[in-house]
Order: C-alpha cells, then sequence, then structure tokens
C-alpha cells in the first residue's frame, strides 16, 4: 500500500466550506506517482515513452473534506490482468474514511495503439501492494 498525506489548500475549499469533489481525482492521481514510476522510472510526459492509460476512474464520496486537518490517502492494488491493473483510493480524514475510489490503468504502446501485456518484472511490484476486498476501507495504516 502506499500512503501519502495531503494538506488542503485554501483554494480546495468551495463555497460550501469543504474540500471541492474534483481535488480528490488530482490527490488520488498524486498518489498513483510510485506506481507510474515502475513503467516509466523518470515520469517523462514524452508518448514515446509513457505506458498508461487510464480507462476508468470512480469515486464514492462519503464523508465531507475540510480545510482544517490533513488527509492521508491509500492507494493499493486491488487486481492485476494481463495488460491491466485496478487500484484502490481511499481518502481518510481524522482516522475517518471520506471518499473511495478505483482506477483501471492499462499498459498501453501509444506508437502503436494497443495494449500490451504488463512485465513479468513490475507484475511482481505491483503484486507488493495488492490487497485483499475484506480490507478495503478498513483503518490498516
Amino acid at each position: 500500500m502506499i500512503t501519502i498525506n495531503i494538506t488542503p489548500r485554501f483554494g480546495d475549499i468551495d463555497a460550501l466550506r469543504h474540500v471541492n469533489n474534483n481535488v480528490i481525482g488530482e490527490w488520488f492521481e498524486t498518489s498513483r506517482n510510485d506506481i507510474f514510476r515502475y513503467f516509466t522510472p523518470d515520469l517523462s510526459l514524452s508518448y514515446k515513452d509513457w505506458k498508461l492509460i487510464m480507462v476508468r476512474n470512480e469515486f464514492d464520496y462519503i464523508g465531507q473534506i475540510f480545510y482544517n486537518a490533513d488527509v492521508k490517502i491509500k492507494t493499493y492494488v486491488l487486481k492485476i490482468g494481463n495488460s491491466s491493473f485496478t487500484l484502490g483510493h481511499e481518502a481518510w480524514q481524522n482516522g475517518e474514511l471520506k471518499v473511495k475510489g478505483q482506477s483501471v490503468l492499462v499498459h498501453f504502446d501509444f506508437i502503436e495503439q494497443k495494449s500490451m501485456r504488463i512485465p513479468d518484472d513490475i507484475r511482481k511490484k505491483l503484486e507488493t501492494h495488492l490487497i485483499s476486498f475484506e480490507n478495503i476501507g478498513k483503518r490498516i495504516i
């Protein structure tokens, strides 16, 4: 599991005085950087070097997130297929689960415009973050 801490910025807050729902996607994307490095170690933004494409992204908003406390973002692997994998994401504030979500990414060749098998060495790295479904949404860390 990958865990990062985010301090909400004043600009993340909307007129309802909570963190705007669009900010969560940015936080979850930031938490994927370590996973991105497995495929593109220098995080190059060249389409020749980048090897992942997102095909699904979903969030469930469980509670409001406010400005006054840091947010713990947890990212883990739920499933690994031949060319795709599913990541789970959670946002916790003050010990409470506030948002959960999933993202499906595909190992992708942008030149050939086709999916590619996940190499075994990267698969092993992904497996180190594999979590069982019964632990989703529990206070593990």
